[in-house]
């Protein structure tokens, strides 16, 4: 990380890069949100005071939407810099202090999900590759396409009736039982917090929760990296350094994982990386079935009362979001192919 180094010359490029791209992100969701029809003193107050001119002046003045769109964008930014996001017009809290609550909630069923979908995700598109024309290439083929296929809120809305309805093998909502006391704030994720506190029962009950949902997400992404990963390393197993490994005698399983999947590993990479940006943007509709208070459910609220200060919030966390994902996707592709190392 010396100064003059190439790996600190490219962070400090991609870091410069990423400063521009969320400031074009702050403008986008700027002006898609003010484009939208609809009046946000409606949308939060109700009709009956949006007919009152002295609620809506005042209403207009408090959260500055009585300036001129480039004025309001201009103060977003000043604010911005000072690391405040704004006043949540719906739930009249800092936007900062509602994401804090709301990420860790989706942090817990995005982790859980993007580590069984790789587990079993690239698992089985390196045994269907490996197979290629046999039996188990073909049902495991069969099973990801259905998990692609299958729209989540469909299978949300199957998991939560035929678990939690029918066989009352999991818990129905929320992130734990409206008896349980949620564990002391640390990290906010209530497996982990209720971990460091020694609170067994509560860790039992979060973790029961978090089954149904950390499940759904996990089928439909396992479906996409059993996919990819069986293309990504047929494409490798035809390449001669392959030929010639199993030429020169070296056993398959030292030419599986020290030859193939490492070279197929960096494409794999890249869908992992955009999976699990997917699962921390929010899953609007799983989050909903299942009434868990995550990043998903709190910009679908925003966005129904169009409340600018909060979409502005979750357009700015979900592409910073992205720009660190890459960044560490990156970052890994030169960890695992020397190739593609910074020079």
């Amino acid at each position: 990380m010396r100064r003059g180094s190439p790996l600190a010359r490219y962070l400090l490029r991609r870091l410069g890069v990423s400063a521009l791209l969320i400031i074009g992100v702050t403008l986008v969701t700027f002006l898609l949100t003010n484009l939208v029809p609809g009046d946000p003193v409606a949308a939060n107050l109700g009709q009956r005071a949006a007919e009152n001119p002295a609620t809506v002046a005042a209403y207009r003045a408090h959260y500055g939407l009585d300036r001129p769109l480039p004025v309001q964008y201009a103060t977003y930014l000043g604010n911005l810099v000072r690391g405040d996001l704004g006043e949540s017009q719906q739930t009249h809290r800092p936007v900062l202090t509602d994401l804090q609550s709301a990420v860790p909630a989706t942090l817990e069923i995005a982790i859980g999900a993007i580590v069984l979908s790789v587990l079993i995700g690239v698992g089985f598109g390196v045994v269907a590759a490996v197979r290629r024309g046999q039996l188990a290439d073909s049902a495991l083929r069969v099973v990801s396409l259905v998990g692609i296929s299958v729209p989540t809120f469909w299978l949300a809305l199957v998991a939560f009736y035929v678990f939690s309805f029918q066989l009352d093998l999991a818990p129905g909502s929320g992130r734990l039982a409206p008896a349980t006391t949620a564990p002391p704030h640390v990290t906010g994720l209530y497996t982990l917090d209720s971990l460091l506190a020694g609170e067994w029962e509560t860790f039992g009950d979060a973790l029961a929760h978090l089954m149904l949902p950390t499940l759904v997400l996990t089928l439909y992404t396992v479906g996409l990296l059993t996919r990819f990963t069986r293309s990504a390393v047929l494409e490798v197993l035809e390449q001669d350094y392959v030929r010639s490994a199993r030429a020169k005698g070296l056993p398959g399983r030292t030419v599986l994982f020290r030859y193939v999947l490492r070279a197929a590993m960096v494409p794999i990479l890249t869908v992992v990386g955009l999976a699990f940006g997917a699962l921390l943007s929010g899953t609007v509709l799983v989050e909903e079935i299942f009434a868990w208070p995550g990043l998903g459910s709190y910009a679908y609220q925003a966005a129904s009362h169009l409340d600018l200060p909060a979409v502005m919030g979750v357009g700015l966390l979900v592409g910073i979001i992205y720009l660190v994902i890459n960044l560490v996707v990156d970052l890994l592709y030169g960890a695992i192919d020397p190739r593609v190392r910074v020079r």
